[in-house]
């Protein structure tokens, strides 16, 4: 994690290192920092899954698929607060202190969520918009921060390990959520996850200090340092590359919203229709869509998994970073248009399996490698403000949709028809993207 190219008279690879080649190209010296950044980002994945799976059976039971899609709305208003609130903190503190912040903070609310959940407080809203800000805040801090620490050839190339250990703590999480929750409930998984996301903060304070022994002088000061004045959504609107960025993410985001909303309606009749009834009869479609959830993200997950190991670092090697982000958009076509053929059960869950899939490994690797060639301040702030804010925008403008439909009795194939409709927006976003891209690395 020496921040430069390696070059003659490096290290030459351990027997870890080669053995990690399975995965991607791990040069001399690379092994053992990247696991350790692997390794965190699978124990914050692992957390996260318990929460999502979580939220879905809180969320559903409590209120249903047309509320959760309107909640999304309101995260995106939420993180209008947050955004501008995490870079005055970033302006003020060095990259660990703010890693560290951020996250108790988060660790803490779930002890509350915890408390008012057991004594039969009806959270699921609340605690919905909660997760949508831990999900973007706190997930995209830590690929700023490895983003920080390697140079652009550097991160091409580690990336994708990385994103392995995201990709199978996705996968456990997913997998343990669906077994804990029908055994357990969902309120003892917040606790759970809590402690998870304080052994992240020690883990990032170990790569943070030994990536200041290996850097150079100035690279060390420079960690050391608050970032500047200047804030998120200031450095997006003056940088068209940026901005195309954060199209890409809101465009992503209302598509995928949509696919989730299908499923979660599909989901919430199965669970009314195998347990009619009142009340009595609410704990049990809880677990029953908890438990559904947790075997959906589960096969996600997995496959997710196997296209991190084996195929993403190898496509991204022969395509480039833009040419991956353009298999997201053409699986969603060829997709969806199916989808509007046949809005059957089956058909939607394989589809939105294969979707996720892809956009838990090669597309995830690939939009966090856009920022490698970036400034620090972009790294942090902007990156922050897209992952969040505009990831967000798309859910609410999504929700507007799904309200839109609903009052004009859309079927399930014409909001897969519409789908159709705005993956061609994003496939002529990419393109322009790729061409940005270009220009950033000097290609």
């Amino acid at each position: 994690m020496n921040g430069q190219p390696h070059a003659a008279g490096t290290p030459a690879p351990s027997r870890l290192e080669k053995l990690l080649n399975v995965v991607t190209v791990v040069r001399g010296g690379e092994g053992v920092a990247a696991l350790l950044l692997a390794f965190n980002f699978f124990i914050l994945l692992t957390s996260y899954y318990l929460l999502k799976t979580v939220r879905e059976a809180l969320i559903l039971t409590e209120s249903g698929a047309e509320v959760k899609t309107y909640s999304a709305a309101g995260q995106a208003l939420l993180l209008l607060l947050a955004v501008p609130l995490f870079g005055m903190l970033a302006s003020r503190v060095n990259r660990v202190q703010l890693i560290q912040a951020v996250t108790l903070f988060f660790a803490s609310n779930l002890v509350v969520f915890y408390v008012l959940g057991m004594a039969g407080v009806h959270e699921g809203v609340v605690y919905f918009l909660w997760v949508g800000i831990f999900n973007t805040l706190g997930i995209a801090q830590f690929w700023a921060f490895a983003n920080d620490l390697y140079q652009p050839e550097q991160g091409k190339r580690l990336f994708p390990l990385i994103g392995l250990g995201a990709s199978l703590g996705a996968w456990l999480g997913a997998v343990l959520s669906g077994r804990l929750i029908a055994k357990l409930g969902p309120y003892p998984l917040m606790l759970i996850s809590a402690g998870l996301l304080v052994v992240c903060v020690f883990v990032t304070r170990y790569i943070h200090h030994a990536a200041a022994r290996n850097h150079t002088q100035a690279e060390s000061e420079a960690a050391e340092k608050p970032l500047g004045k200047e804030g998120g959504f200031g450095l997006i609107m003056r940088d068209r590359y940026l901005l195309l960025i954060a199209v890409v993410t809101v465009l992503l985001n209302i598509i995928n919203t949509s696919g989730e909303f299908i499923l979660g309606k599909i989901v919430t009749e199965a669970a009314v229709q195998a347990f009619p009834g009142g009340n009595e009869m609410f704990e049990a479609r809880e677990k029953f869509v908890g438990a559904f959830y947790g075997d959906y993200f589960g096969w996600a997950n997995l496959l997710g998994l196997l296209l991190q190991s084996f195929a993403v670092s190898r496509i991204i090697g022969v395509i480039g970073v833009g040419g991956a982000l353009m298999v997201g958009p053409m699986l969603a076509m060829a997709g969806y248009s199916l989808m509007a053929w046949a809005p059957a059960l089956g058909v939607i869950r394989v589809l939105k399996i294969l979707d996720n899939s892809n956009d838990y490994s090669l597309q995830k690797t690939a939009m966090q490698a856009l920022f490698l060639p970036t400034s620090r301040e972009a790294k942090y702030k902007a990156k922050t403000a897209i992952d969040s804010f505009f990831m967000r925008l798309g859910d609410m403008t999504q929700a507007g949709i799904v309200y839109a439909g609903t009052a004009m009795s859309l079927s399930i194939a014409a909001f897969s028809g519409l789908n159709v409709i705005l993956t061609v927006c994003w496939i002529g976003t990419v393109w322009r993207l790729r061409k940005e891209l270009r220009v950033k690395m000097g290609e």
